[in-house]
């Protein structure tokens, strides 16, 4: 991480990856803070430039931990404010569930791709997390952005930037005739 076009373009639905380096996590409540911030002319605490965006809420951290459990959250409910992030140059979202037609759209325009952690792994993936630093909204809560620093956490390519989808692909290939 950050991601360039050059490493999202080696990139296909269905590659099976490790996810190593910083990325940015937030939800619902600070995605919609930060857009309405740019919206307002105001900057960001955090540059988008091929920065990769794990939406997830934790829990709180037990006694010698960095992170709770640290699954990923319905990433449908994001895609409104994901695409004035794409417009900054986001270059990869994780999450699990599938994106809209239209934020579909705006990822190929802006070479951007979406990564799926299996659901229900929220503990397994916390052991991918070695830092969690609040970056903006910290008045949040579980809601707040952080960067996280990650060791091989492990996702699947969902879209890829040649307008392919993971789940489309597998249920046309189960379709009967």
């Amino acid at each position: 991480m950050p991601l360039s076009d050059a490493m999202v373009s080696g990139l296909r639905s269905g590659n099976m990856v490790l996810i190593s380096g910083r990325i940015i996590s937030a939800r619902d409540a600070s995605l919609k803070r930060i857009v309405t911030a740019l919206k307002r002319g105001e900057e960001l605490p955090f540059r988008l430039k091929g920065q990769t965006l794990y939406y997830m809420g934790p829990t709180p951290a037990r006694a010698g931990k960095v992170i709770g459990s640290a699954g990923p959250t319905t990433s449908g409910r994001m895609d409104a404010y994901t695409e004035t992030l794409l417009d900054l140059g986001l270059k990869c979202t994780i999450g699990k569930g599938k994106r809209s037609p239209q934020l579909r759209e705006k990822m190929l325009r802006c070479k951007s791709v979406y990564f799926a952690v299996v659901g229900g792994t929220g503990a397994l993936v916390s052991r991918c997390i070695s830092s969690a630093d609040i970056i903006a909204c910290p008045d949040l809560g579980a809601e707040a952005i952080l960067e996280l620093e990650v060791h091989n956490l492990p996702a699947v390519v969902i879209n890829d930037i040649y307008g392919n989808d993971l789940y489309e692909q597998g249920r046309a290939a189960y379709q009967i005739k």
